[in-house]
Order: C-alpha cells, then sequence, then structure tokens
C-alpha cells in the first residue's frame, strides 16, 4: 500500500494520505492520548512516543509531532502503521465511541441568536465552501463555533491548530473572505 505524504504550514505537522477514505462524514480530532483512546489508530500513533496530535479529515491523516520530534524517522514509523492498519481493514473507531466525531456545526458553542439566522447561514456557507476545503488542502479543518455582534468564532483542528501562520490565515484570509461578502462581520476569533 502506497501512502503519500505531504508537509503542511505547520513544520510540526506532516498530512498522510493513504489513497482511500478515511472518514465519511465529519472529523475527528485528538490532542491528547486519552481522547486517541476511541481509535484503535489514533492510539497507536500516539505510542509512537513524539507524537502529539492526531486528525483524521475525510481522505488524509494529519500528524503532529514534539518540537524536538526528529521527522525523518518518525515518518516511516508512522507509514507503516498506517500501512498496517489500512491493509488489514482496520476500523478507525472502537464499537460505541464514534459518537465523539466532530460534524460541523454540530461541535458546542455560541448560541447564534435567531434574528442572525441569515447572517449565520451565510457565514457557515463560506466556511463550507470556501474555507474549509482550503483548510483541508493543508492538514487540517475549521469548525463553526458561533456569531456575536459581528463578531465570528471558529475552532482551528489539525495541522491549523498551532501553526505559526494560523493567527494570519484566520486574520489576513478567512476574516478578509467573510468581511467582503457578509457585511455584518468586524471580526474573527479562534476559540
Amino acid at each position: 500500500m502506497l501512502i503519500q505524504t505531504e508537509t503542511t504550514p505547520n513544520p510540526a505537522t506532516v498530512k498522510f494520505l493513504p489513497g482511500q477514505a478515511v472518514m465519511t462524514s465529519g472529523t475527528r480530532d485528538f490532542a491528547t492520548p486519552q481522547e486517541a483512546e476511541a481509535s484503535p489508530l489514533a492510539e497507536a500513533l500516539f505510542t509512537l512516543g513524539d507524537v502529539t496530535g492526531v486528525f483524521f479529515g475525510r481522505d488524509f491523516i494529519s500528524v503532529t509531532a514534539a518540537q524536538h520530534a526528529d521527522w525523518p524517522t518518525l515518518k516511516p514509523e508512522v507509514i507503516a502503521l498506517l500501512a498496517e492498519h489500512f491493509s488489514a481493514q482496520m476500523p478507525l473507531f472502537r464499537p460505541g465511541s464514534a459518537a465523539d466525531i466532530a460534524v460541523p456545526g454540530d461541535e458546542g458553542g455560541l448560541d447564534d441568536d435567531p434574528a442572525d439566522a441569515a447572517i449565520v447561514t451565510q457565514i457557515k456557507e463560506l466556511i463550507e465552501t470556501r474555507v474549509r476545503p482550503a483548510v483541508a488542502n493543508d492538514g487540517g479543518d475549521i469548525v463553526y463555533h458561533g456569531y456575536d455582534q459581528g463578531h465570528v468564532y471558529l475552532k482551528m483542528q489539525g495541522a491549523c491548530a498551532g501553526c505559526p501562520s494560523s493567527t494570519a490565515t484566520l486574520k489576513h484570509g478567512i476574516e478578509s473572505l467573510l468581511k467582503h461578502y457578509v457585511p455584518e462581520v468586524t471580526e474573527v476569533h479562534a476559540v
């Protein structure tokens, strides 16, 4: 099985492409070994020692390593785990644990004011059609968390969480896009 890799804007994260679907819907972010217990694959990746985060996207897995990690040594270990997992067609989640899948819009956040429904719909549509595909190309995801009086709250996941350029992406890219198409938006914040 050939597993391709791609660098991401986050130097601590590498994107792995197994050449098949990883998640059929939604995404899943594992920030700790305890969270990874829901997935045999994520748990195995954390046992490599230097892994500090695992993110499952539609057709990729992003792995984040500690600052001191040696990617030339770690990358073949990750590839071997992924190849074994996907070749054996092992389950991605343990039975009964997939309830924690993050589906955009379902993750907890602010309660939007019903009077802002049209604005929120526009924001969500722009995030879904313009922002999420671009962020997924970089090995991450972005989740809408709320809108309040011109302020949009978003959560960066995967390679985008902790990325040195995520603030610039959020402020100059996403904020500019939302302000252009939704004049009511005044500022975008990371949560």
